[in-house]
């Protein structure tokens, strides 16, 4: 069994602050061209995406330098049980069955709860990682961070630089934003998150839990 874990891409749908606006129109129709083509002007990081490092790491990879199989495999999912608007959240606040293991697998989903409010107000006010949780996922063996969120920094990092970004992606690793569909997940599940094959920065992703494969 198969379960999405992306949100749909829609004209004028929810981007980070400052990134391009999503507009998808009519390109061809079938009334006057006798084919329907939509559209699309959106950018990278639109929707639920990939970071590639070149995102904020000067001479970084970027996503023609992603392998695929860097993106599907084994995941753990940790639940962040009292996230609250604008507060972080660390070590101390991931729940996980069976207790966090010395060693994780490449891809760790963090489950905030906040993939709801994706589209409202209340999703800029999204609670966001300690980078010292993330330095500690990263020497576990995390090589992707998905959060359910717009980032996993706050949305007002900008102002003081990108802590958890410099992490993974300073790290050479990846991370995945605004993934939803998390509820009732096992703590262990095999995901792939598909990207566009898009040379640049990041890319949307279709994201996909494989329910029946663990």
């Amino acid at each position: 069994m198969l379960r999405d874990l992306s949100h749909p891409v829609r004209d004028g749908m929810m981007v980070y602050p400052g990134d391009p606006g999503v507009t998808i129109g009519p390109g061809l129709t079938l009334d006057a061209d006798g084919v329907a083509v939509a559209r699309i002007d959106m950018g990278s990081h639109t929707g639920t995406h990939v970071d590639a490092p070149a995102h904020t790491v000067p001479g970084g990879r970027t996503m023609a330098d992603v392998a695929l199989d860097e993106l599907v495999g084994e995941a753990i999912v940790l639940r962040v049980p009292g996230a609250t608007q604008a507060r972080p959240y660390g070590w101390q606040d991931f729940v996980v069955d069976g207790g966090m293991p010395a060693s994780l697998p490449p891809i760790v989903i963090i489950d905030t709860g906040w993939a709801p409010w994706f589209g409202d107000v209340l999703a800029l006010r999204h609670p966001s990682l300690d980078a010292a949780a993330a330095r500690e996922l990263m020497r576990r063996g995390m090589r992707v961070l998905a959060v359910d969120t717009l980032s996993p920094d706050p949305t007002d990092a900008a102002a003081s630089g990108f802590p958890v970004h410099e992490v993974v992606l300073g790290g050479d690793g990846l991370v995945v934003e605004n993934v939803c569909g998390l509820e009732g997940l096992p703590s262990r599940v095999r995901v792939g998150f598909f990207p566009f094959k898009l040379e640049g920065d990041g890319a949307p992703v279709r994201g996909v839990a494989f329910l029946d494969a663990l």
